[in-house]
């Protein structure tokens, strides 16, 4: 199984677009992004390599499975 790394924040927002989520905002340097029909928006960091706890905290919150994740990522 393929390790997880840290990743920049315009390749995390692409998987979670794919995913259905869409920007709904930006304050400061974090962008939000919600799903309709999902009651909880990701709060995605612009950060050039966004942490590996980060990225466990989006996974979790949108849902998804570690693997679905990383055959988004493999598309993106």
């Amino acid at each position: 199984m393929p390790r997880l790394t840290p990743l920049d924040w315009r390749k995390i927002v692409r998987i979670f677009e794919q995913l259905g989520y869409r920007r709904a905002g930006q304050t400061g340097s974090h962008i939000k992004l919600e799903k309709p029909g999902v009651a909880r928006p990701l709060i995605v960091p612009r950060y050039d390599e966004v942490g590996l706890d980060i990225i466990h905290n989006l996974i979790r919150t949108a849902g998804i499975t570690r693997e679905a994740f990383l055959s988004l990522l493999e598309r993106s």
